[in-house]
């Protein structure tokens, strides 16, 4: 089936030492996120991160708000209020976009290792602690775990168990992999501060995949990106069929973006999504004006509800057997929307294939006058 990102994997037994300078045993972290309208949900997250048990005097925590016209504010700073440290300094991000906002807090940042935290995750007390640990004792260049989505209503779980399986989302092995291993990418991520100074920040032009295109950067210089399971964190996913559609339809028109800035990396397989979008509308118009086509898009769909519904059930059993059918569901959306966001995408910016320019801000106000609506 067609994959959503491909990620690769490579034996720890290969050289562990990446880019970046070796860092002291005794390291100020710098915990950055960058977030919009989340009152609702910040309290859960920021909570977590400040009875994480590293030491709180050897920790900060960044957060860019990009405007939020709810209280998320005034939510920070009552939970901020609470803790004597580790010290909450809210930045503004104009830019809104995360990109920007990551940029804004890396601007002020102190630490010797970057943590990247989502504004839908809750972390577990040993997180930072586990990311530290595995810089140090990995000498990788980003490190990243598991993501184990959490679904707050029906859809919501059913998307969690499809996006838990490869079925669902193709090689993206931080979805469900239970091994230590170098990997293309991870979920969020830590870094040795070294690596923004060497690199840059994140590409303000990337709507989506910043973290994505950031990885990709990275292993062209020859760094080195370790996901670990014991850097644990649950992700809150989307609960509405509209909302997940438009997430993986963004992802696969900001994936265009990165391969283009990128095409060394290029693999074929990463068009897979896109021609399975193309397959299913050829079949469908070929059935408006010819019986054989009819004949081919019913063994399609057989076909492929076939494969979903095996995929469902075995990802289902075990924990909620009665929501395979909306697993099925979820698979579809998330091959059809990304499929579809790709083509999109490669239509968008047919014409970027020879420029590679990735407006960036290493350590930039967070504002961004190039991002497209």
């Amino acid at each position: 089936m067609c994959g959503i990102t491909v990620t690769g994997t490579f034996s720890l037994s290969s050289p562990s030492r990446g880019i970046a300078p070796p860092l002291s045993g005794d390291p100020f972290v710098s915990v950055i996120l960058a977030i919009r309208n989340e009152a609702g949900f910040i309290d859960r997250t920021l909570t977590a991160i400040l009875e994480q048990d590293f030491p709180s005097e050897r920790m900060e925590v960044l957060i860019a708000d990009g405007q939020s016209t709810d209280a998320t504010r005034a939510v920070i700073a009552s939970i901020a209020a609470r803790y004597s440290a580790p010290a909450v300094v809210i930045l503004d991000n104009p830019g809104r976009f995360v990109s920007p906002g990551l940029n804004a807090t890396l601007a002020a940042a102190r630490g010797d290792i970057v943590v990247r935290i989502d504004g839908h995750t809750i972390v577990e007390r040993d997180y930072v602690r586990e990311c530290v640990d595995a810089l140090l004792r990995t000498g990788a260049d980003n490190v990243g775990g598991r993501m184990d989505p959490v679904g707050q209503n029906a859809f919501g779980m059913a998307v969690a168990l499809a996006t838990s399986s490869p079925f669902g989302v193709g090689g993206a092995r931080f979805h469900y992999s239970t091994e230590e291993e170098w990997v293309d990418t991870v979920y969020l991520g830590a870094w040795p501060r070294a690596i923004f100074d060497m690199l840059g920040g994140f590409d303000e032009e990337q709507i989506r995949n910043q973290d994505d295109e950031f990885n990709y950067r990275l292993r062209e210089r020859g760094g080195k990106v370790l996901l670990t399971p014991r850097i644990r964190s649950q992700y809150f996913n989307r609960g509405t069929l509209q909302s997940l559609w438009m997430q993986y339809y963004q992802y696969g028109f900001w994936k265009v973006r990165v391969m283009q800035k990128h095409p060394k990396q290029m693999q074929t397989r990463q068009f897979v999504p896109a021609l399975f979008v193309c397959g299913w509308a050829a079949l469908i118009a070929g059935a408006v004006f010819a019986t054989p086509a009819r004949y081919l898009l019913a063994g399609a769909a057989m076909l492929y509800l076939g494969a979903s519904a095996v995929a469902a059930v075995s990802v289902a059993r075990n924990k909620a057997p009665h929501l395979a059918p909306l697993v099925m569901l979820s698979f579809g959306v998330l091959h059809f929307a990304y499929g579809a966001g790709f083509l999109a995408g490669l239509i968008r910016f047919r014409g970027r294939w020879r420029k590679s320019e990735r407006p960036l801000a290493a350590h930039g106000s967070g504002s961004s006058t190039n991002a497209p609506n």
